[in-house]
Parts: structure tokens; C-alpha cells; sequence
């Protein structure tokens, strides 16, 4: 690795890097170059997750934001600013395709019809999945029922059962939100530097199956307004903090969400049908309808007040 003389000094313009939800000081890029230059046998992972420690640069779950911490540092490489080691050869995290798919097994064969009343069903309650075992069941049940198939989750998610005193009526996913919408944002009244910090706090309804041999009224209503009373509790109990906002998008040309609006979740237009954007790719898309319910008082002004706190590790 070159020494720190070899390297190109920062100019004026580089006392602060903007990275949306944090700045990033002239004295923290002196501080990642001495961390790079002293610690030569670090991987660049390992060195992104001891700079995060350093800056004290965690997500809203208070891990260290590793992934945000490497782009900086091969930013600043390519510019000249420091010299990073080699990129090492990983060893491959996934499974194959094929040791990934999902399998339907008889497990999950339809049930018998259920139709009538949501009075004449008794109780129904979500419920959390604890372990693998139920997350292979429902993983199960929604790539066979679901028009989406199953898909696995990116960053933090609760999944539920939709639970009941005559059985298993459907599966519930939250994830995270989409990066940008428009019409939410605007909502909101988030600009760019507000959505960066506080997008976390945005959670995303992004499957809701009820069972296609399951046919009682008012079933989906009923577990979306459950879901707005209970969510933000799970979340926090599963991730250590509160989100205040949830959103879903609905596809029209399947549904028309009559479900959500009877829940209360207010309808705030429709999306460009753009797709992902990114850098010589574009993911077509087709326009949904965007729905979202806000959780506990003055949730907009909180997501607009500046940067919500962080989770913080024992």
C-alpha cells in the first residue's frame, strides 16, 4: 500500500461529503486514511465496518451501515484520496437457483372451502413467525398462492400468519419501503436529504395473501387494520425501533385494494409505472396504486423533523 505522502490531498471542496443522511467531515477523511494506512491486513469490508464504528455511521437498527461505508471508500478511491487493498476473492453466500426454490409440497395442497361471515370464523390474529420451520411454510404457501411468488426479503421484515379458530387463513409480509416514490414523497413533504435520513421508518406492506379457497367477508380489511394497531410494536420488538408510516402498492390489474381503503389507509394516486432505475439498467414496471396508513400521532412531522434516532447496541 502507498504511503500517505502518495496520495492526492483533499481539496476545499472536499471538507464535506454529502451522503444523504449524514456529512461527511474533512477530519473523518483524514481519520479513514490513517485507518486505511495502518491496517494493511484489513479486507475492505473490514475496514468499512471498523470506519462505520469510528464515525459512529449505524442504521436505523444500529448496525454499522458497511454497504454506504465502501461506496465512500471506493469513491474516494477512485479520486485519488486513498488506496484501498485489493479487492479478495469471497466465497459465494447463495445457494444455487435451484437449492433456492421453492418446492410445493402436500403440506400445502388447497384446503377445504371457507366462506361466510368473518363473525362466523371466530378469532383471527397475526402471528409472528419465530423459526425456520414456519418460515419454510409460509415461503411455501406464497410462491404457490401468491401472483408475485416469494421472494426473499432485503434488510429488515416481519412476516406473519394470518391465524384463526378454524386455522390458517393467509401470510402477511413487511419490508422495507420503496427508495422513492413521488406521490409519497410529496405526501410527506420529504425532500431528497429528508428521505435519505429517515426511510427506514417507512415500512412496506409488500405481500398480503389470503388463501384463494378462503372466502369471508371483510377477512383482508380486518387483518390490515389489525396489522396498523400491531405492526409498529413487532417491528420494534424484532428490530429496535418504531417505524411511522406503512405503505403497499396494489396492482390494478389484479385488485383494486378495496380492502385497504375499508382499513382506513389513505389512496394517494398511482405510481409512473417507471420501474427501478439504476445506472444502465431500467426494471420495467406498470403503474400500482400507492395506498399508505400513518402510525401514532404527528407521524409526518416526525419523519419531516430531521434525522430520527438510531437504534444504539448494549
Amino acid at each position: 500500500m502507498e504511503p500517505d505522502h502518495a496520495m492526492k490531498k483533499p481539496n476545499l471542496e472536499m471538507e464535506v461529503a454529502d451522503r444523504g443522511d449524514r456529512r461527511i467531515t474533512l477530519q473523518e477523511l483524514e481519520a479513514a486514511r490513517q485507518t486505511v494506512h495502518w491496517c494493511p491486513g484489513l479486507s475492505r469490508k473490514e475496514l468499512a465496518r471498523t470506519i462505520c464504528e469510528h464515525w459512529g455511521w449505524v442504521t436505523a437498527t444500529g448496525a454499522h451501515k458497511v454497504t454506504a461505508c465502501l461506496k465512500v471508500l471506493e469513491q474516494w478511491e477512485s479520486e485519488g484520496l486513498l488506496q484501498l487493498p485489493a479487492k479478495r476473492r469471497e466465497m459465494a453466500r447463495w445457494r444455487s437457483e435451484q437449492d433456492r426454490q421453492v418446492v410445493p409440497t402436500e403440506r400445502t395442497n388447497p384446503g377445504a372451502p371457507l366462506a361466510g361471515e368473518l363473525s362466523e370464523v371466530g378469532s383471527v390474529w397475526l402471528e409472528v413467525l419465530q423459526d425456520r420451520e414456519q418460515s419454510r411454510l409460509w415461503n411455501e404457501y406464497v410462491e404457490r398462492y401468491h401472483y408475485l411468488g416469494c421472494r426473499r426479503p432485503v434488510g429488515c421484515f416481519v412476516r406473519y400468519f394470518i391465524q384463526s379458530s378454524v386455522g390458517l387463513l393467509g401470510c402477511i409480509l413487511m419490508a422495507g419501503a420503496v427508495k422513492a416514490i413521488q406521490a409519497r414523497d410529496q405526501w410527506i413533504g420529504w425532500d431528497r436529504r429528508g428521505r435519505q435520513q429517515n426511510l427506514p421508518w417507512v415500512i412496506n406492506n409488500s405481500r398480503l395473501l389470503i388463501f384463494p379457497w378462503v372466502r369471508i367477508r371483510r377477512l383482508g380489511s380486518h387483518v390490515l387494520g389489525q396489522l396498523g394497531r400491531g405492526v409498529r410494536a413487532d417491528w420494534e420488538q424484532r428490530w429496535g425501533y418504531g417505524p411511522l408510516l406503512i405503505e403497499s402498492f396494489v396492482d390494478p390489474c389484479e385488485f383494486w385494494g378495496t380492502c385497504y381503503k375499508s382499513a382506513g389507509w389513505i389512496e394517494l394516486g398511482r405510481t409512473t409505472g417507471r420501474g427501478v432505475q439504476r445506472a444502465g439498467h431500467l426494471y420495467k414496471s406498470t403503474p400500482k396504486i400507492i395506498y399508505v396508513k400513518g402510525l401514532g400521532e404527528g407521524f409526518r412531522e416526525r419523519l419531516c423533523g430531521g434525522p430520527l434516532p438510531r437504534r444504539v447496541e448494549p
